[in-house]
């Protein structure tokens, strides 16, 4: 059964660059791409990194109820679209939704069962470097730290909390989580038919009884 999987962090973090390299090693699962209203950065692909729409164009999706979630974030919308995620979900594959922490709490509480994963930067002043590193001013990246400073105690409220101190491993911690997540219990157990061919296993999952006894 495909899940809905969130990670979530403070602006430079790197969830972006955790995103892309985990979806190079994980089959079965797609990146749910980000519509926005804010310009491209140099290197930035149209319908890859970012869906880049008008103003205009980004209101007119929100009378019609395009967006799971959205929100204006530093003077531009940014919006999760709900056909990419209705798609996967049809289709089997789980999704991956790089958004904002506000972002993060919306799409939760439509999906109550998705999992959340909050990405946390090693310190304040690595942070700032990385602002700094990606072309934000001084003032701007100040703007942005003190934001992070109200952003990064949400992280007690996600069910999982990595630390990007080295990027390799924060991509393999995140993809340790998705996998075991695809072994949960329950859910194993409500698609177990399209997981396990052998129907003497089956039968004795849904029609057995354990042999211990619990106390």
């Amino acid at each position: 059964m495909a899940k809905l999987f969130i990670l979530s962090a403070p602006s430079g973090t790197g969830k972006s660059t955790i995103a892309g390299k985990l979806l190079q090693q994980l089959e079965g699962i797609r990146r749910v791409v980000t519509v926005t209203t804010r310009e491209p950065r140099p290197g930035e692909k149209p319908g890859v990194d970012y869906i880049f729409l008008t103003k205009e164009e980004f209101e007119k999706g929100i009378e019609e109820g395009r967006f799971l979630e959205y929100a204006n974030v530093y003077g531009n919308y940014y919006g999760t679209p709900r056909d990419q995620v209705e798609r996967n979900l049809e289709e089997g594959y789980d999704s991956l939704l790089v958004i904002d922490v506000q972002g993060a709490f919306k799409v939760k509480r439509i999906y109550p069962d998705a999992v959340s994963v909050f990405l946390l930067p090693p310190s304040l002043e690595e942070l700032k470097r990385r602002m700094i590193g990606r072309g934000y001013r001084d003032k701007n990246a100040q703007v942005r730290l003190e934001t992070a400073k109200g952003e990064i105690p949400c992280a007690k409220r996600f069910d999982y909390i990595i630390i990007n101190d080295f990027v390799d491993k924060a991509v393999d911690q995140l993809k340790s989580v998705i996998l075991a997540s695809r072994c949960e219990r329950d859910s194993t157990l409500r698609n177990l038919r399209n997981l396990l061919k052998s129907e003497e296993i089956l039968s004795l999952i849904e029609g057995g009884e354990c042999y211990v006894k619990e106390a």
